[in-house]
């Protein structure tokens, strides 16, 4: 297990755009996975783009994860809601280019379910096996309300990770009272990029998570892509909408910010086998924790020191206080 340590370097995990496995790109670590199929992430190259726009981003991050070692330290001493739960209202905006893009009410239901019970450690995955039963986070607190669907036809056949989709004037939608409301873009993404999500810290008009059409929901209402029709895309990027980091730290062996999570030497992709061996340190890696990349199905658990983390964003002082 690592030892929690603050780490001042951020710039690897801003702004996250996890995406399937594709030939379309020349970076050397995808190169080397062009066999396999998975989630994969940009990062660097968005945030570095922020923080040309902004370039005070980077010391609000430092004072949030400043703020997030703290609250871990001591969680005691500072103020939740009356009875720890947060309801949180989501809007769901879907921008569709086809009518089967429109996705129902009935398959936006559904991702507000999985939400639900993978915050509550209610799934019913969750004891798939006993490794790690000892950390699993149990109910973490968080009610997720659909509050409104927000649906527009686009002239766009495929999004990038540009925020355009959430701009009005660019094709999309404008988010609603991001302060108090988890906005969630839905459309289709270019390149078979899955979602991305924005940090604590980022501007207020960007702020929420976006989900590719094809992985939002579970079931068979929509063309969902196999591996990924449980709706746990959404849980993994509302994770980072909520501070989590990835679980290898972005880097070989790197931190994730938390001490209950194993070094992982970098993302799992598919079903790893039972009991898989860590070459960072001899652990066992915790490839079904929501903040792997592995296929829906084979993640279910997010930990204790995760909830600690994702709950420092809305306690009293923290940066996402306003959805109390």
């Amino acid at each position: 297990m690592k030892k929690f340590r603050l780490i001042l370097l951020l710039s690897f995990l801003v702004l996250l755009g996890c995406e399937r496995k594709t030939d379309q790109t020349n970076l050397a670590e995808e190169n080397k996975i062009k066999d396999q199929h998975g989630r994969l992430c940009k990062t660097y190259e968005v945030f570095a783009e922020q923080l040309k726009q902004d370039p005070s981003l980077q010391k609000r991050m430092d004072e949030i994860e400043n703020f997030t070692a703290r609250y871990m330290n001591d969680p005691a001493a500072y103020r939740l809601l009356a009875d720890g739960t947060l309801e949180l209202p989501v809007v769901v905006n879907v921008l569709y280019n086809t009518a089967a893009q429109n996705i129902s009410e009935r398959q936006i239901n559904s991702q507000i379910d999985v939400l639900n019970e993978d915050f509550a450690a209610s799934n019913k995955d969750l004891n798939s096996t006993s490794t790690y039963n000892s950390v699993k986070s149990g109910d973490i607190k968080i009610k997720f309300v659909l509050q409104q669907i927000v649906r527009k036809s686009t002239p766009i056949t495929a999004f990038y990770t540009d925020n355009a989709m959430k701009n009005s004037k660019r094709g999309g939608i404008d988010a609603t009272s991001p302060e108090t409301t988890l906005n969630i873009w839905v459309c289709n993404m270019v390149g078979g990029i899955l979602g991305y999500a924005q940090f604590p810290g980022g501007n207020k008009a960007t702020d929420g998570v976006v989900i590719t059409t094809r992985a939002f929901g579970r079931g068979r209402s929509y063309d969902l892509y196999t591996d990924f029709d449980l709706g746990r895309t959404t849980t993994h990027e509302v994770g980072h909408y909520f501070n989590l980091r990835h679980i290898w730290g972005d880097r070989k062996c790197g931190n994730d910010y938390v001490d209950d999570t194993p070094l992982h030497p970098t993302y799992n992709f598919g079903c790893p086998p039972a009991n898989k061996i860590s070459t960072c340190d001899g652990s066992i890696e915790m490839t079904m924790n929501y903040m792997d990349y592995t296929d829906d199905a084979c993640m279910y658990m997010f930990t204790q020191k995760q909830a600690l983390r994702m709950q420092a964003t809305y306690a009293l002082g923290g940066p996402r206080e306003t959805l109390r």
